[in-house]
């Protein structure tokens, strides 16, 4: 059986350039032009195959850029599936401009999937609900929902997931991830300002952010919670308690384009090995971290990641109320 089996219902053709200054109206010279394949569950299927997981990506696919995507995950190793739908896989850019070393990231919608697709991705994923046919042990599924694709389409993936048994790893945002909590997952990463857009809530202070946390597990909308909050670390709560670990101080230098996909990926590799909670988001840091030192969507290698966990503090209890 595969570990991970991870979903990009809404995957894009990465293209990551740099300029000096990003101008209004002037013809902006550029550096060389690099193509990854992306999108959230892509992006983790790829850092869980360099951490030596058994992983398979699926996603919905279609058009020119659609077939690059796949002839690029295949060039790295990733086994994949593509889903064929009629429209063309959407084409994202990422512009580093070198002066200030701020990154713009361009982000389209992608092409419009309707309810016969998405039924028909649901039953390729899951095709029965009897406990025990697991495909995988894990599904991760991560990203943005394209046009047309139902706001509870993780939602629904939940309650089959929870029907088979398979746990399943969460990261998205808005309307679909409020559907999804509803019925519950096994482990939900949003980001700070995703969690502060899902709450209504400010979540200042890590202590607040913990707290927010916990209260979700009790709640029932997933059984862990990693919260990844940029510049202050990142946080994890489980039934037993939360969890806060620094984040390293490691240069932007090439922006931060996908370094939420490889936390999440190296927590998830890290939980379904047997790790504590709290040396599983130590691996979520390092490789969020190591996500920094490569370009575009190139992501996290595992050298890296390896490296710069011994650099992760022991991640120190956060005191919530139970």
């Amino acid at each position: 059986m595969t570990s991970f089996l991870t979903l990009t219902p809404n995957p894009a053709l990465d293209i990551a350039t740099s300029t000096e200054q990003v101008l209004p109206t002037h013809k902006l010279r550029c550096g060389t032009v690099q193509r990854y394949p992306g999108g959230g569950g892509i992006n983790v299927a790829r850092v869980l195959h360099r951490l030596g997981a058994a992983v398979e990506a699926r996603a919905l696919a279609g058009g020119p850029a659609g077939a690059q995507l796949q002839t690029l995950l295949q060039q790295e190793g990733v086994a994949c599936q593509m889903h064929p739908i009629a429209g063309d896989t959407r084409e994202n850019m990422s512009v580093l401009e070198t002066r200030t070393g701020q990154e713009f990231r361009f982000v389209l919608p992608g092409p419009t999937v309707d309810s016969t697709q998405s039924q028909a991705l649901l039953e390729a994923l899951l095709p029965t609900a009897e406990p025990g046919s697991q495909l995988a042990r894990w599904i991760i599924a991560s990203g943005s929902l394209p046009p047309g694709m139902p706001h509870d389409f993780y939602a629904q993936l939940a309650r089959a997931a929870q029907q088979q048994g398979t746990p399943l790893a969460l990261d998205t945002s808005g309307a679909a991830l409020a559907a999804a909590l509803e019925v519950g997952v096994a482990l939900v990463k949003p980001s700070l300002r995703e969690l502060r857009d899902l709450l209504q809530q400010p979540l200042n202070t890590v202590q607040e952010c913990g707290d927010a946390a916990f209260t979700l597990v009790q709640q029932g909308a997933a059984s862990t919670v990693a919260v990844s909050m940029g510049e202050q670390g990142a946080v994890l709560a489980q039934p037993d308690g939360a969890w806060h670990a620094p984040a390293l101080e490691v240069p932007a230098t090439t922006g931060t384009t996908g370094a939420g996909d490889c936390f999440l990926a190296a927590l998830v590799w890290a939980l379904e090995r047997g790790d504590t909670p709290p040396e599983a988001l130590r691996w979520g840091v390092a490789a969020g971290a190591a996500a920094l030192l490569s370009p575009g969507t190139a992501l996290a290698q595992a050298a890296d990641i390896h490296r710069l966990h011994a650099q992760v503090p022991v991640p120190q209890v956060i005191t919530v109320a139970r």
